[in-house]
């Protein structure tokens, strides 16, 4: 579920208004690190978020995020847990002087990473290997036993209609809007020229939303937004899982969208499967395609991001 302040973040790809001096001062003192210069990096789409290159007195950098508003602690601390776990394809936050994994400047809250060198699978075509450490991790994710405190306070998955909404309103009012952006235009094209694929789909997400509610499902530890994008490959070809802001407990199929799963065989292997269909044992049994495709897409969607086969 969505709370109504993440919905009305906008994306912080330009630098916020907010004192490079304040940052060095609470990494200086909440970190106890000899920070020296921070360099702000317009990356990513992370909602009410901001990226922070750091660098101390001895040229060792982090990577820090400046988060605004609400924030769940679970997105700090469950990396760490699989960290603890041994899974090594998680970067884990560091603690503050006081042990706490964020600290907090104002109305933000500042978390503070190792800093890795390399590039995202968006960027770099991921090897075989690559992608067989990307399964075995997946699985090694999905069979984590949380403790009780995490449980309690980690999201759990309720098929909530607010992105189908959203589609359906922004659809609706598709031909009155005029655009500037050549980017938007273009999508406005695209999705009228798509329009009844698109109802389509949303109808059969409707529905599937409530036969997945009505069944009794494990549900695991999901990245839930899992897609190359987040997937980073440092200079020496080691494979990480990043971005840990919204993990959910959910069926597995939640755990990885379709253009992960279009990636081939390596990664159901190491996931212990000998096939793709063990992994998508939660839609597999819909008779119907084009079901199983709106389904697929009803568990793969988080904030506005949907996967399709």
């Amino acid at each position: 579920m969505v709370s109504g302040a993440e919905r009305n973040h906008i994306p912080m790809l330009d630098k916020p208004d907010f004192p490079d001096e304040k940052i060095i001062a609470c990494l200086q003192a909440d970190f106890g690190l000899g920070i020296v210069q921070i360099a702000f990096l317009p990356l990513g789409n992370n909602m009410s978020t901001a990226v922070y290159r750091a660098v101390a007195d001895d040229d060792t950098s982090y990577f820090c995020k400046l988060k605004r508003g609400a924030f769940d602690e679970t997105s700090v601390a469950l990396p760490k847990l699989l960290s603890e776990q041994g899974i090594a394809q998680i970067i884990p936050p560091l603690a503050t002087n006081m042990g706490q994994l964020r600290a907090a400047v104002d109305e933000f809250n500042l978390i503070v990473y190792p800093f890795v060198v390399g590039k995202n699978g968006l960027d770099v075509e991921l090897t075989n290997d690559q992608w067989a450490d990307f399964g075995a991790a997946l699985k090694r994710i999905h069979t984590t036993i949380l403790p009780p405190a995490l449980t309690q306070t980690i999201e759990k998955e309720t098929y909530d209609p607010y992105w189908r909404e959203q589609c359906k309103q922004f659809m609706a009012h598709l031909d009155n809007e005029t655009f500037d952006d050549p980017m938007l235009i273009d999508l406005a094209a695209f999705l009228r020229s798509k329009r009844e694929m698109v109802r389509d789909l949303l109808g059969r997400e409707e529905r599937l939303a409530h036969v997945m509610a009505a069944r009794s499902l494990e549900c695991v530890v999901c990245h839930a937004d899992i897609h190359p994008g987040n997937l980073f490959i440092d200079t020496k070809g080691t494979l990480f899982i990043v971005d840990w802001d919204y993990p959910i407990l959910a069926p597995k199929e939640r755990g990885a969208r379709s253009d992960v799963h279009r990636r081939g065989t390596r990664v159901y292997r190491s996931y212990g499967a000998r096939r793709r269909k063990p992994l998508l044992s939660g839609i597999s049994s819909t008779p119907d395609r084009s079901d199983r495709i709106g389904l697929l897409s009803l568990c793969t969607k988080r904030y506005g991001h949907c996967g399709c086969v």
